[in-house]
């Protein structure tokens, strides 16, 4: 098998519904009005972030912010919230799909959802794909016509008023129990925020005639929902403050205003740690946090609320997060929830630096971004000032608190770039439909560490012991307990010319177990096992190889003991999803002990395709060492009689 996509294709004839083939792209009536401010798109991860029958309340676990002052004093007019538009969403369907009550989302094809009069059959999900529900719900969708009866286009203004109508009464409060209406509630009202700022525009008004008098009741039935559901310390909490604050502010609610503000200051001190990382445990996340925390400044300074100095300070620490989390490629290193995605060009911070490859702006003083609290340390050759940007060599490492939001269960995991490309990968996440797949990407078995497959997945923390940072060489130690009576120490050492990771991993347990350090390669890779101990991967006809080689310590090398799988469904093992709806089969070296104990001393050498390796080993003392030539280049690693991992030469 090759490439897979993942869409779920459904049944038509649920008393409304058809999959269509694509409408014309038409614009519509020409646009004579005055039109609506609206706010630029944030990009934000595409799919649902509920998990049914799980909670999705995030507690905050630090201190509020203090700076955060409403003058109560202060009636900002209604329509002072700024439209905070549709996020994409609506790109996909033009003014003709909204006035032909269809439907288009992701890779699925366009779906006739209503009548064509704007009655909707809310129940519709024919791809039986919950994140198809969630924005169907959420209402986005209709975002052109809202645009185009801003702008003064009469059957924009019937079509949108009548779907946003339709959605109110086939959906009367509280609609708790439909878990996609219930996600999407933070969503859909900003776009009936936007609806009530279109009728406006168009009836030339400053205050809404009484037969719209339905939209502002929807509107406090929205904030009266968020007011009773609020997820807490995460994008989602945030979400809702927003939404919240943006009734309030549309309809002078003094009451929505205060909560959303308290809940803004309780949610970012936990979303955005004083270290700058994220505790969404998710790159593509971190990246969506610094513009949604900059969209809740942006509300409140516009509606009368001193937003005060810590969001901001927090948004910078989190933006040089991001750019140390920022692979040579310019992209996000993939690790949680995250698609593979580029870095996002803020102009003015440390991420204009990485996703200019340098060309403009100002990398991060560190060479290395370690969070000790969040759990990540991301390092890099360099910031391409003495080397192109895109010739540095980088790398992740995970550990710290467990499982979490949108984190997998990846501690002492490794990602690896070098010579212009991935080495190791994290296998990414096929979105949030539960399944098979989902389970698999979000265990520990999806990532590149030592793991138990016999054991249930603990999500426990693993603990930092200690680490060394030096110019040639980065030095780490982990330890945790990856399943019952099982203990587990990874020591990681990523070594500079020539670019290499060592890694030693070593556990006990209190019965015979299958253990397993795995690496997850990508998955143009082709991988030849040479020996018990040698397994040589490479694209057919590119310039560089990468060697993974086991080298005997405290542990004779067994038969068997170099393995690959690729592309399996029973169990399910040796893929990639770069995004939820493409799935490649990817190899996944597997590196196998059975018994009570292991000790796998490992190196995973990137290098010419011709170039030769060569190693002996020796003892110094309580130092067992290993003179390895890469390339023509000598250096020696030295394992020393605690378990550390040091460069010698």
């Amino acid at each position: 098998m090759g490439a897979v996509k993942c869409s779920i294709w459904g049944v038509a004839g649920l008393v409304v519904g058809t999959a269509l083939a694509m409408p014309a792209m038409a614009s519509g009536q020409p646009a004579n009005g005055p039109g609506i401010r609206i706010a630029a798109d944030v990009p934000e991860p595409e799919d649902a972030q509920f998990v049914p029958e799980a909670s999705n309340v995030v507690p905050a676990t630090a201190k509020g912010a203090t700076d955060i002052r409403r003058n109560p004093a202060a009636k900002a007019a209604a329509g002072t919230y700024v439209c905070p538009g549709f996020s994409t969403i609506d790109d996909a369907v033009p003014l003709t799909a909204v006035l032909d009550d269809t439907f288009i989302w992701g890779t699925f094809p366009p779906y006739k959802v209503g009548d064509g009069n704007g009655n909707i059959n809310w129940k519709l999900n024919p791809y039986d794909n919950p994140s198809w529900y969630m924005w169907f719900h959420s209402l986005r969708w209709i975002g052109q016509s809202v645009t185009a009866a801003a702008q003064g286009d009469a059957a924009a203004m019937a079509r949108m008023t009548a779907i946003a109508r339709d959605w109110v009464t086939d959906n009367p409060y509280s609609w708790k129990a439909d878990l996609g209406a219930w996600e999407s509630t933070m969503h859909r009202t900003n776009v009936l925020i936007c609806v009530r700022q279109a009728v406006l525009a168009n009836r030339a008004v400053e205050t809404l005639p009484a037969e719209y008098a339905w939209l502002d009741k929807a509107l406090v039935d929205h904030g009266t929902f968020l007011t009773n559901n609020w997820s807490g310390a995460w994008n989602h909490g945030t979400d809702e403050s927003i939404a919240l604050f943006g009734v309030g502010c549309t309809l002078n609610r003094e009451d929505f205003l205060q909560l959303a503000q308290q809940r803004f200051a309780t949610g970012i001190t936990t979303s955005i740690d004083p270290q700058g990382g994220t505790n969404e445990q998710s790159t593509g996340y971190a990246q969506f946090n610094y513009s949604l925390w900059g969209r809740a400044v942006d509300a409140m300074v516009n509606c009368g609320t001193d937003p005060g100095t810590t969001i901001n300070q927090r948004r910078v620490l989190l933006a040089k997060f991001v750019a140390h989390a920022t692979t040579p490629k310019g992209t996000l290193q993939q690790i949680g929830d995250t698609d593979t995605v580029k870095t996002y060009n803020i102009a003015g911070t440390p991420l204009e630096y990485v996703a200019t490859a340098g060309q403009s702006g100002t990398p991060p003083a560190e060479r290395v971004g370690l969070y000790t609290t969040a759990g990540f340390a991301f390092g890099r050759s360099g910031w391409g000032t003495t080397t192109p940007f895109a010739g540095e060599s980088a790398y992740s490492l995970r550990f710290g608190p467990r499982r979490m939001v949108h984190g997998h269960s990846d501690h002492d995991g490794l990602t690896y770039q070098a010579r212009g490309r991935d080495i190791l990968i994290d296998p990414g996440y096929p979105g949030y439909k539960n399944s098979p797949w989902r389970t698999w990407a979000k265990g520990p078995l999806a990532h590149s560490s030592m793991t138990v497959p016999q054991s249930a997945d603990p999500m426990q923390a693993t603990k930092l012991e200690r680490y060394t940072l030096r110019d040639q060489a980065d030095f780490y130690e982990l330890k945790d307990s990856p399943g019952v009576g099982v203990n587990r120490t990874r020591a990681v050492l990523v070594v500079r010319k020539p670019d290499l990771i060592v890694t030693l991993d070593r556990a006990t347990a209190t019965k015979s177990q299958q253990f397993q350090t795995l690496w997850h390669l990508p998955s143009d890779q082709n991988v030849v096992i040479e020996s018990r101990s040698v397994a040589v991967a490479r694209k057919a006809g590119e310039n560089t190889r990468t060697v993974i080689l086991q080298v005997p310590y405290k542990q004779a090398i067994p038969a068997g003991a170099t393995l690959v799988r690729k592309g399996l469904t029973r169990p399910i093992q040796g893929w990639h999803y770069p995004t939820p709806d493409l799935r490649y089969q990817a190899p996944t070296v597997v590196e196998a002990r059975i018994g009570t104990s292991a000790s796998i001393l490992s190196f995973l050498i990137p290098l010419r395709a011709n170039a030769k390796i060569g190693y002996t080993t020796r003892q110094s003392g309580t130092t067992y060492v290993v003179d390895l030539t890469v390339d023509g280049l000598k250096t020696s690693i030295g394992v020393t009689g605690g378990g550390s991992l040091v460069r010698l030469a």
